[in-house]
């Protein structure tokens, strides 16, 4: 498996491919959860819009959406949910991305979990 250019190394577990050992690590944790019975449900990589394409007027140009991607959407026993991101380094585009996020999407929380 490859690094990323923060020397993050991509690790397999149940056949799911992380971006970082971190990553791997709190996908097992979550997993003990789940067979615990604290935790119903683990969503890999959620999406959320933040920014919707669309075709600039003055050009004739697409332009892509922007998202965000989450690590985990975790549902827990009791029916709350809580978005998860593994960080291991808060970059500027992670930072501006949470404040759309949070712009947009007001009554979700992401749960930074350290690497």
């Amino acid at each position: 498996m490859q690094r990323s250019k923060y020397g993050a190394k991509k690790t397999q577990v149940d056949g799911e491919v992380f971006d970082s050992r971190a990553e791997a690590k709190r996908y097992r944790e979550l997993m003990l959860l789940k067979r615990a019975g604290e935790v119903v449900e683990v969503e890999l990589q959620p999406s959320y819009v933040l920014m919707p394409g669309f075709r600039h007027k003055a050009t004739g140009k697409r332009v892509q959406a922007i998202t965000y991607k989450a690590d985990f959407l975790v549902t827990y026993a009791d029916g709350h949910q809580e978005i998860e991101d593994v960080k291991g380094v808060r970059t500027p585009v992670y930072l501006l991305k949470k404040k759309l996020f949070m712009n947009l999407y007001p009554d979700l929380y992401i749960k930074e979990v350290s690497a």
